[in-house]
């Protein structure tokens, strides 16, 4: 399960935030997660109370916006939503795709006190 070292990522780069402000907790975290990223968001809210326990992010609201995914056929310029990474154009069914986005896994904003 790799979402566990992705959220003790997430609290490093938040109490590296939190240092910076001179907060000492943050009561809000937003994060863009992107529907191709491989991240599961039920396996990322089920490690995220073991993750912030004792940290900056102990008692933080956490809200997650998921990007769709889209992309771009490089053969006859049509936009898409994607579902999947392997997904094809829906136009001129070719799988050379450039993807736009859907890949993001950031921290979006912090709200510190």
């Amino acid at each position: 399960m790799h979402e566990l070292s992705i959220a003790m990522g997430i609290v490093r780069i938040a109490s590296e935030e939190a240092n910076r402000a001179s907060a000492s907790r943050i009561t809000k975290i937003e994060l863009e997660i992107g529907s191709l990223s491989g991240v599961a968001l039920d396996a990322l809210h089920y490690v995220w109370p073991a993750a912030v326990r004792n940290t900056v992010l102990d008692r933080a609201v956490l809200k997650i916006d998921r990007v769709e995914a889209m992309g771009r056929c490089i053969d006859c310029d049509t936009e898409f939503v994607m579902q999947q990474i392997y997904d094809c154009c829906p136009q001129c069914k070719s799988n050379l795709k450039g993807i736009l986005k859907g890949k993001e896994l950031r921290v979006k904003a912090l709200e510190v006190e």
